[in-house]
């Protein structure tokens, strides 16, 4: 098993995933942007405009010596709503879908038994409509979404959305935090 593994993420607006995944034990870096989709190099505004096939994802590069990819799920089905199509809260759309792009076949298959494991496990009976779909292109967001939070940390979103995120995990998922 190697070093560094990655795969991406998306579970609504990237500002709020970037900042959850960044504080875990073994996440080497977060890198906001969009995949899945179609439209070659998009920009923020396209992938606004809900016609791109992209969604806004984060790249993590981690250490599977250290967080395992079950715990990276565990922390990524916790901090948004996997039931919920295209749609996470007020952010609608598909740029706001669930999805998890793998890079191996070994990560395909954890995902697909995890999700297996939480339906099974659902009390509502909601199935998880997470897509799970092989990476083929990722683009790196513009230069203002990164660090968007720390920059941010007063602005309204940041307080009302991603500040409850930030806590749940900081509380319910301690032990996978750095410098706990």
């Amino acid at each position: 098993m190697s070093n560094k593994e990655v795969i991406l993420f998306g579970g609504g607006c990237f500002w709020c995933t970037e900042v959850i995944f960044k504080i875990l034990k073994g996440v080497i870096s977060v890198e906001s942007g969009y995949a899945g989709g179609v439209k070659e190099n998009p920009t923020y505004e396209q992938v606004c405009l809900g016609n791109t096939g992209h969604a806004e994802v984060v790249k993590i590069e981690y250490n599977p010596k250290i967080v395992s990819l079950k715990n990276l799920l565990t922390v990524f089905f916790a901090t948004h709503n996997p039931i919920s199509k295209n749609r996470q809260g007020n952010d609608i759309g598909e740029q706001y879908r669930s999805i998890i792009l793998y890079q191996t076949q070994e990560q395909k298959e954890i995902s697909e038994k995890f999700i297996k494991e939480l339906n099974q496990s659902s009390e509502k009976g909601n199935p998880i409509v997470t897509e799970i779909k092989k990476l083929e292109k990722f683009y790196p967001a513009e230069d203002y979404h990164r660090d968007y939070y720390e920059k941010n940390k007063k602005q309204p979103y940041c307080q009302v959305v991603i500040n409850p995120k930030l806590v749940k995990v900081r509380e319910k998922l301690s032990q996978l935090l750095k410098n706990k």
